[in-house]
């Protein structure tokens, strides 16, 4: 019999007018990004001036991205002045690591998409303290959705509350991965789940948020690619673990979230 996940984990309270404060900043620019990435999705070409690559010819820094995060940041440090981002193009200001809260902020997650004209993409933004994620939002221009979350507050899309998942099975079910192995991609069909690959770390896990697909795992990732989405699962009452079933805010050996009925299976798929 495989052993329970161990997911106890509690998360300290917000101040309530803090946190009314993040979500509707967060809200506006996530509004303003999607905006900016449906004009521009698919005609910042390959060979476009502004392009660069990163660890390799698949990893895109576009214009979009850079623009996005500056007008990030500069929301950010008019509206919450002393608070630290950390953001995928322009790294971490002084002393994000130390400070109580930082926001953290991933412009245009699954960049490669958006180059390849590809409306799988998102832009994440998220107030992140020790306990993780207490307020996220996830533009996601494809489908014309903004997804929002606050601790405590519950999980909105378009303002909208989002029921949780009734999720009950993993046969049958879908599972969203990033960069899996094959030998998961093995047993997930031995247990006759499908696995799908989207290229957007923010919108896998957003789809568990949403209830679409049981489970998100994510072998490797950064801060940036998650937080937003994490706040929205955690919302939907989705479980955040790390490869041994331990609850934790942001694992460092891989990341797995997913529908509490299903936890220990996908984490057994997941380990072996």
């Amino acid at each position: 019999m495989t052993a329970a996940p161990h997911t106890t984990r509690s998360a300290r309270p917000v101040d309530p007018a803090l946190l009314s404060h993040a979500l509707e900043t967060a809200g506006r620019l996530a509004n303003d990004a999607a905006e900016v990435i449906t004009a521009t999705l698919g005609r910042e070409h390959a060979d476009a001036p502004g392009h660069a690559v990163k660890a390799n010819p698949f990893d895109w820094v576009t214009d979009t991205d850079r623009t996005l995060e500056r007008h990030t940041r500069r929301v950010l440090a008019a509206e919450f002045p002393g608070c630290p981002v950390v953001g995928e193009e322009y790294g971490a200001d002084s002393g994000a690591a130390q400070a109580p809260m930082r926001w953290v902020v991933d412009p245009v997650d699954g960049t490669a998409n958006f180059v390849a004209g590809l409306p799988w993409c998102a832009y994440s933004l998220a107030l992140v303290d020790g306990d993780g994620p207490a307020v996220g939002v996830v533009a996601d221009p494809g489908r014309g959705q903004i997804y929002a979350a606050a601790r405590g507050r519950g999980f909105r899309a378009n303002g909208v509350p989002v029921p949780p998942s009734r999720a009950s099975r993993l046969a049958g079910s879908l599972v969203c991965a990033e960069d899996p192995d094959d030998g998961f991609l093995a047993r997930c069909k031995a247990a006759h789940a499908g696995v799908r690959v989207l290229g957007s770390a923010a919108l896998a896990i957003t789809q568990v948020a949403l209830g679409h697909a049981v489970a998100a795992v994510l072998t490797r990732y950064h801060e940036w690619d998650v937080a937003g989405a994490l706040c929205l699962a955690s919302e939907a009452g989705a479980l955040v673990l790390d490869r041994d079933g331990h609850a934790a805010p942001m694992p460092e050996d891989g990341l797995l979230v997913v529908a509490p009925q299903v936890a220990a299976e996908v984490c057994a798929l997941w380990r072996s």
